[in-house]
């Protein structure tokens, strides 16, 4: 069961998650284990229901970043430290292709192939059962590769058993309005309002906001921003889901690089997901640019929000049958497949990484507030990254029980990060 609404059992806090999606409940955790007292505090009636749930659940291996070497390698390393910390939650119960398109790919299958041996990526060529299933007038090679999808609602189950038993201090259907220092200097504990009236003292506070990571005061106006800004691009983001056909049943398949597709288990709803570099994203913003639909509210939550009421909700802005006509010219299989559900939110980028499709991390000390972090991450994996650099920035020892629970995820090379 979901953490209640509730007055919390303290007013005064060693760090405060403002943001219940997974990284602000993974670092909650990760603190409590260290004996911290902890408040994670989230505007949704539930944990992890936005951008943690919608997604590919795709738990990557570093085949989908053949032009970042070093967001490959570190979905490469991060991997085993996820299935060992969530076993639960790692869905591995299909054959996973990767196939390169004749034309219109930005890699060749050469390229791909040279690239995985230096990553280290395991691929062979897929079975001709598998490769029959592709149009070979349009997919020049197929491979059989490893890489697993995650459950987002177990990983849900995980993070509320765990901050329950770590005795964290939940406040779901709260929506911060405020963070201040207490006195004039960097270092000074922080005050954290609510709009249901709460005042908790922290000092440490985590804005695990993600899209509204230069919002996370929402939509309540006459505060400063909550931190330094940021520079972030925002999209509009569409995973349809699907069930899926025969053929596709035990098969995941992403059709590589440049205007294609994937279709994804998606474990949580027990269906497959299917996504369009060309349809998936409706708009795409710079945070300090010209905003979309000719809308004026900068807070992307409310941007979306807006969005999906003026086109009669998720189903009427859906671009399924874009995507699934495109998709079908490449695997049959797909044709004619009808749409079941719709999933859309926004998807966070920091501004350069289109370019290259790195997915670096943001982990940010404020200018001002010195005790205020906040941190982005772009895929589930990069939080045993975010867990060393909180080492790092924070002066924390290692704990004895590294080797347990998530501090199993001792990683080697430091964070990738925008701000110091």
């Amino acid at each position: 069961m979901e953490a209640a609404i509730r007055t919390p059992r303290a007013e005064r806090y060693d760090a405060i998650m403002v943001g219940g999606g997974f990284y602000g409940c993974a670092i909650a955790g990760y603190l409590a284990r260290r004996g911290w007292r902890v408040a994670l505090v989230e505007r949704e009636a539930e944990l992890m229901t936005r951008a943690s749930f919608v997604n590919q659940a795709r738990l990557h291996n570093g085949y989908h970043y053949p032009r970042s070497f070093r967001t490959a390698r570190r979905s490469r390393v991060n991997l085993d430290p996820f299935r060992s910390v969530f076993p639960e939650a790692v869905f591995s119960e299909f054959r996973a292709l990767y196939a390169i398109a004749r034309n219109g790919s930005k890699i060749s299958p050469a390229h791909f192939e040279r690239f995985g041996q230096v990553v280290g990526m395991p691929m062979r060529p897929a079975p001709a059962e598998d490769a029959a299933l592709f149009d070979h007038r349009l997919i020049e090679k197929v491979y059989e590769v490893e890489e697993p999808a995650f459950n987002a609602s177990i990983l849900r189950q995980h993070h509320v058993a765990e901050l329950r038993h770590l005795d964290v201090d939940v406040l779901t259907g709260h929506q911060v309005i405020s963070v201040e220092p207490l006195a004039d200097h960097r270092a000074s504990p922080l005050l954290v309002s609510t709009d249901t009236d709460q005042q908790l003292v922290a000092d440490w506070v985590f804005n695990c906001t993600y899209a509204d990571l230069n919002h996370a005061y929402g939509e309540h106006a006459g505060h400063e921003p909550v931190s330094d800004r940021f520079g972030l691009v925002h999209q509009i983001a569409e995973v349809a889901l699907f069930k899926p056909p025969p053929p596709l049943a035990r098969r995941g398949v992403t059709v590589m690089d440049g205007p294609f597709f994937s279709a994804m288990p998606f474990p949580a709803l027990g269906l497959h997901s299917l996504t369009h570099v060309r349809y998936t994203h409706h708009a795409k913003w710079n945070e300090d640019g010209e905003l979309p639909f000719g809308f004026t509210e900068r807070c992307p939550t409310t941007i979306l929000r807006r969005y999906l009421e003026t086109g009669g909700g998720k189903f009427g802005r859906s671009r399924f049958a874009w995507m699934v006509r495109d998709a079908a010219r490449y695997m049959p299989a797909l044709a004619g497949v009808p749409l079941a559900d719709t999933l859309i939110d926004i998807k966070t980028l920091a501004v350069g990484t289109q370019v290259d499709d790195a997915r670096p991390i943001l982990m940010h000390r404020d200018d001002r507030m010195g005790r205020l972090v906040s941190v982005m991450g772009g895929k589930v994996d990069n939080i045993f990254d975010i867990f060393e650099f909180i080492e790092q920035t924070l002066g924390l020892a290692t704990p004895p029980n590294k080797g347990s629970a998530a501090n199993r995820s001792a990683v080697s090379a430091p964070a990738a990060a925008l701000g110091n």
